[in-house]
């Protein structure tokens, strides 16, 4: 569902009958008549539309985290706030970029549309920028040929979608300015390469049994889930390119079950 499109839609229906009432109809009724419920309904919800419109097009939206990926960063039934002017303004419904500010970051937590299928909305790690050359080896991530700070950090088990206990270590993770946890289950390979797709600059990539080494085209950006090994991610279809950028997650708004968890900033 292309949420955006939706209240455009009724943001400009809305706004067209009160200017046909307020400049044809109106004019054209018997002083003291009643006004249609039509237009008294579009005069009173084209403000509250306008105001969520602007607010979720150009300030922050609310997102709610659907799967494991970003495991321990963020949990299933996490509701997160994005930010949506950190790396520029964009016009909304068609996410055209008009004013540039900030470029992602290395280990910012940024959502996106999926390149896949741009209707779904994506959250993962930025962990190649531009440029950028990755390697993931036997678990161990570098960036530009050094090796990123991993700190073993004890155990960290949890149950799957399905009622799956898993089990798994989880190290703490410096990448830029960003220090986060990460889990990684030894027992699963680095890539299942037969789920590796055949994604634009695809040939940037070279895939072994031990993982995979690319180089990030302009433009576009490396991410990965914190949950290593339960992460669908650019190991398997690619780059995100920029116009695919939603915005920057930022903070933990609500959560049913763990309600310690509001108000939790997101790193």
């Amino acid at each position: 569902m292309n949420f955006p499109l939706i209240m455009f839609s009724l943001l400009v229906t809305c706004g067209a009958v009160w200017l046909l009432d307020h400049y044809v109809f109106h004019p054209r009724r018997n002083a003291g008549a009643v006004e249609p419920w039509w237009v008294e309904y579009a005069k009173s919800f084209f403000p509250v539309i306008l105001i969520v419109f602007v607010l979720r097009s150009f300030l922050v939206e609310p997102f709610k985290i659907p799967s494991g990926s970003m495991l321990p960063t963020l949990l299933v039934g996490d509701f997160i706030l994005v930010n949506k002017f950190t790396y520029g303004i964009r016009l909304p419904v068609i996410n055209q970029k008009v004013i540039d500010l900030n470029a992602p970051e290395r280990g910012d937590v940024m959502v996106f549309r999926y390149p896949d299928d741009p209707s779904l909305d994506y959250i993962k790690r930025v962990v190649g920028i531009p440029g950028d050359k990755i390697s993931y080896q036997n678990k161990r991530l570098s960036v530009n040929g050094e090796e990123v700070r991993a700190e073993a950090d004890g155990q960290y088990n949890y149950v799957e979608t399905g009622m799956s206990f898993v089990s798994s270590f989880r190290y703490s993770e410096t990448l830029g300015a960003h220090r986060h946890s990460i889990l990684v289950q030894p027992e699963i390979p680095v890539v299942r390469q037969g789920d590796v797709r055949a994604f634009p600059h695809r040939e940037n990539c070279v895939y072994n049994e031990s993982g995979f080494t690319c180089t990030v085209p302009s433009g576009h950006y490396f991410m990965m889930g914190d949950n290593r090994d339960s992460s669908s991610d650019s190991r398997y279809w690619g780059f995100v390119p920029d116009r695919n950028i939603v915005g920057k997650a930022f903070l933990i708004w609500w959560n049913f079950d763990q309600f310690k968890r509001i108000g939790q900033s997101i790193d």
